[in-house]
């Protein structure tokens, strides 16, 4: 029996990445308050939220530091925009400490209020800059199966999730997707680490040229695959992936939506992985998701031609509403002197092993194939045999049942594709809020596995 609150939620909204057939009969989780990794529903009950919300919560829940940001700014300018030159002091300022930060040369920053706003523009972008070079042919961008960049109708062309393309009508042509660069799911027999990775960039050598390297405009990654089921790409990857788009001047966008900010223990994940992108995008923890925020760097070259397509075209022809919100802005920026302050990115350097140590472990129990991650990020992977990593019909949908198990116990992690769970907690996790995390989610692991036996479930024909 839904609740009230329940019965209006269900009436009335729609719930992204949710089934809507289940949720009129199972309802929400309806949550009142947060503090710190927890959050609370409208019974008081706590839950460690191990998502970080949705990968963007890195400072936790109601830092006071960050609503008196806000409070500040909506009292002082609670609205500009920054179309046909106008211009604020927060953006300004965040423009700046941005350009600072940033991992590349960065020449300018551009304001969306998502990551999917962001990497829509980065797609636009692609094809302003040829067109400006006179290179109209050169329009294609690869992304990777499982890799995610967004929902808009090119970004959900640029994700590899069927999820994502089926009866949406999606991808649109120009999409294309190389392989998906997961070891343990999709090495062959006896092939390294190293081999794999040589092996994926000769497959997308093999593809660029296919389609003619004149036709193809720009590569896009995250470092550590988020929605495709928190995935480590395997040594020597991009490494390997940025020699070839070198050698057919194929632009490297680095999707650090969720990496960005100290997820992997460094500001950004490119710096971790050893990625040297020509642009990034972010979002999420920029503002630890207190205010919606994104956006995107421009390196010199990209800039010129959009000054000299300008004075072509008498304007910039792209730009939203809330681009470089101020209220947004100066959340940013108190985020950051607070990232810079407390040492938060180095602390979850100093964190992560305990971290992976534990998320490790659960690479022993009796139905998880793989448990890895890095920083405060991993993903665990339920197989139905461990030995030959078979696994489950999907539609038994055991993951979902461990993440349900796990809500039980507490704690909010998110089931993805292949049946992985996913598990990002706030920067801000203390080292025995790690450890509570960890037992929660091994007795959830417990409770799945002994529902498997009760179901009598076996691998998937």
């Amino acid at each position: 029996m839904l609740s009230n609150l329940a019965t209006r939620d269900v009436e009335t909204l729609i719930h992204p990445y949710t089934n809507l057939d289940a949720h009129r009969a199972n309802g929400p989780l309806v949550l009142e308050r947060g503090q710190g990794v927890h959050v609370y529903d409208t019974d008081g009950r706590p839950y460690i939220e191990g998502m970080a919300g949705l990968w963007c919560t890195a400072l936790g829940y109601s830092n006071a530091e960050l609503v008196e940001a806000a409070a500040a700014q909506m009292g002082r300018l609670p609205f500009s925009h920054l179309f046909s030159g106008r211009s604020h002091d927060p953006a300004i300022e965040l423009a700046e400490v941005l350009k600072e930060l940033m991992p590349i040369p960065t020449s300018k920053v551009f304001f969306t209020s998502s990551g999917s706003e962001a990497n829509d523009t980065q797609v636009k972008l692609a094809w302003y800059y040829n067109n400006a070079l006179g290179r109209r042919a050169k329009k294609k961008i690869i992304g990777r199966s499982r890799g995610y960049h967004g929902v808009t109708v090119a970004t959900a062309s640029l994700t590899g999730l069927q999820a994502n393309h089926a009866d949406w009508d999606l991808p649109l042509p120009g999409f294309l997707h190389t392989a998906c660069p997961h070891h343990y799911r999709f090495a062959e027999a006896g092939e390294s680490e190293e081999a794999f990775s040589a092996r994926l960039a000769d497959e997308l050598e093999q593809m660029i040229l296919r389609e003619d390297p004149d036709t193809v405009a720009a590569f896009i990654a995250e470092p550590v695959m988020g929605a495709g089921g928190a995935i480590v790409p395997p040594r020597g990857y991009f490494q390997a992936i940025q020699t070839v788009l070198a050698r057919y001047d194929v632009r490297f966008i680095a999707d650090e939506v969720i990496c960005g900010f100290g997820r992997l223990g460094t500001w950004f994940g490119s710096e971790a992985l050893g990625m040297a992108p020509q642009t990034l995008s972010f979002a999420k923890a920029v503002t630890s998701g207190y205010v919606p925020l994104g956006g995107i760097t421009v390196d010199e070259p990209l800039y010129a031609a959009m000054v000299d397509q300008s004075a072509k075209l008498g304007t910039f022809g792209h730009g939203t509403t809330y681009s470089g919100h101020p209220v947004a802005c100066a959340v940013a920026l108190k985020a950051i002197e607070i990232y810079r302050r407390d040492r938060i990115v180095e602390g979850a350097a100093e964190k992560a092993p305990h971290f992976q140590a534990r998320l490790a472990r659960l690479a022993e129990h009796d139905i998880v194939g793989e448990a890895r991650g890095i920083g405060l990020i991993g993903g665990l992977e339920i197989v139905a045999d461990k030995r030959t990593k078979a696994q489950y019909d999907p539609k038994a949908g055991v993951a979902a049942r461990c993440v349900a198990f796990a809500q039980a116990e507490g704690l909010i992690v998110r089931f993805l594709t292949g049946d992985r769970v996913a598990v990002c907690p706030p920067l801000i996790i203390a080292p025995d809020e790690i450890d509570a995390l960890f037992d929660r989610l091994t007795r959830a692991l417990d409770r799945t596995r002994d529902w498997i036996r009760s179901e009598g479930l076996g691998a998937a024909a």
